[in-house]
């Protein structure tokens, strides 16, 4: 321990002046041309992939239930006995993995910083597979069930590991880009589940096979992981908590990042591990942090930035907005649009186009720009819906623009940059969980809402509908994402170009 001690004494003047001075000279960890931060773009790519395919799993399951739902209660398709099942029972199946998902946050929150974040996505590919396989093969609704909920655990770790790992390990010039490109991925598997499942959904048994594709995917996840290196900031946590060696762990740190930099790091991955070492003892704490330090000073500036933005991702009406999605394009002409597959496939398309060039532009322009240019339109598709509902239900062309508005503008910031700001804006030692609260609140705040709304998809939707009104409904999601621009234009900063521990140390 002397020599972390060492470290934190020699480093306190270069500390001071790497997490304080912005004004004056550039610091070359802000601007991005420091060699520190050289790296290799393919060295980068791995260290990505694996992780995102969590990800991708997630948005695959999204949309193959919804098609694996009209199979399973098909008399003459479902290949069962069990097949006429109730509301509840829909219902669970639909979102079992989602229920699964908020006791996977919860997990992680104990398990965390314990189990580091690889050897935690690789426990969630052991869950995907055990609960891919137990839904395929149930032999009655109840393990079904069982198997959805496992799953459902392994969406839950790995969407709390996975934006930790890719933000701990990926390059600062880049590391929005690459968490960002996270939520590609849960888009691209959405997609991918709405096509697969459109292509299965006429077989005897299609559901089955739908689930089953999940299995291979998730076999090279855990392989992937498995092969990856550790995040070196994680043992670099260990050591100053001193769970370890630290001269070993340093030495493993070194390593890591020369894996996962590649040979452009050159000689310099030593002292980028020194850096971060003395970035790290002079701002962290050597304890654990309690649950009861969560809810306090830095930390629960952080908890506040985190979980207030993707509180407000989920109740600014998403799932609203797609569920009267057919209704607007049908109304608006589109014969083809009463099939809700195509038009899943269609915006989940246009989400892929709409993401992809937040992913292009994130770390050039930066997340308060695209947060609040984003938001600022999804407000204005709200209002232009409440209004088509209410004053202009002659010109279902508003619709449709407001409904492709609300889409783009969400994909531009919620969407990608919810993620991303959990990943960046947690100190290290209260990282993992951190975002395990972040993540609990943004699937707790889903399951709400999914439930709040059910009714407007059940069997009574027309009274419900007739209560509370459509236009009604868009009016108040658009008081809230007015009141979501208000929280970002005063509460997010601008993580852009920082690394994460000048992140702690000049924002928070």
């Amino acid at each position: 321990m002397a020599d972390l001690e060492h470290h934190s004494l020699t480093s306190l003047g270069k500390v001071g002046k790497s997490s304080g001075e912005i004004d004056g000279m550039q610091d070359p960890l802000i601007d991005g041309a420091g060699s520190s931060e050289n790296y290799s773009v393919a060295a980068a790519i791995f260290p990505f992939l694996f992780p995102a395919l969590g990800g991708l799993l997630y948005g695959y399951d999204i949309g193959s239930t919804s098609c694996a739902i009209i199979s399973v209660e098909s008399s003459s398709l479902s290949g069962t006995s069990w097949y006429d099942l109730s509301s509840v029972q829909i219902g669970l199946v639909t979102s079992g993995s989602l229920y699964g998902a908020l006791i996977g946050s919860v997990l992680a929150f104990n398990i965390a910083d314990f189990l580091g974040r690889r050897r935690e996505l690789i426990l969630a590919s052991l869950l995907y597979l055990v609960g891919a396989l137990v839904t395929t093969m149930a032999p009655n609704f109840v393990i079904m069930v069982i198997g959805r909920f496992v799953f459902g655990i392994g969406i839950g770790l790995a969407m709390h590991a996975a934006p930790m790992y890719i933000a701990e390990t990926a390059p600062t010039q880049i590391r929005g880009r690459l968490i960002s490109l996270k939520e590609f991925f849960i888009v691209l598997g959405m997609v991918v589940g709405y096509t697969v499942g459109s292509l299965l959904v006429d077989i005897v048994a299609g559901w089955r096979y739908m689930y089953g594709v999940s299995s291979p995917l998730s076999i090279i996840m855990g392989i992937g992981m498995w092969w990856l290196p550790p995040s070196p900031r994680w043992l670099l946590l260990c050591a100053i908590q001193g769970k370890g060696n630290v001269q070993d762990l340093k030495e493993h740190a070194i390593c890591c990042l020369c894996r996962l930099r590649g040979p452009a790091i050159g000689d310099s991955a030593p002292a980028q591990v020194d850096e971060i070492l003395d970035e790290l003892s002079s701002i962290q704490g050597t304890k654990k942090a309690s649950l009861g330090e969560i809810f306090h000073g830095k930390c629960l500036k952080a908890l506040t930035i985190g979980a207030g933005l993707v509180l407000f991702q989920q109740i600014t009406g998403q799932p609203s907005v797609l569920y009267y999605a057919a209704s607007i394009f049908e109304s608006a002409g589109f014969s083809g649009a009463s099939d809700a597959t195509r038009v899943s496939i269609l915006l989940g398309l246009f989400k892929l186009i709409m993401t992809a060039m937040a992913v292009l532009v994130i770390d050039k322009v930066g997340r308060r720009p695209l947060l609040l240019g984003g938001v600022s339109g999804i407000v204005v598709s709200l209002f232009l819906l409440g209004s088509y509902y209410i004053y202009l239900g002659d010109a279902p062309a508003v619709a449709v623009i407001a409904l492709l508005l609300y889409v783009g503008c969400y994909q531009l910031s919620f969407g990608p940059i919810g993620w991303l700001m959990i990943s960046e804006i947690f100190p290290l030692r209260m990282r993992g969980r951190g975002l395990s609260i972040a993540v609990l609140v943004n699937f707790g705040a889903n399951a709400l809402v999914t439930f709040s709304f059910s009714p407007l998809k059940g069997p009574h939707a027309s009274s419900s509908i007739a209560l509370l009104g459509a236009g009604v409904l868009f009016y108040g999601f658009g008081v809230i994402a007015v009141l979501s621009l208000l929280f970002i234009f005063f509460c997010i900063p601008e993580t852009k170009g920082l690394t994460l521990e000048e992140i702690e140390a000049k924002l928070l």
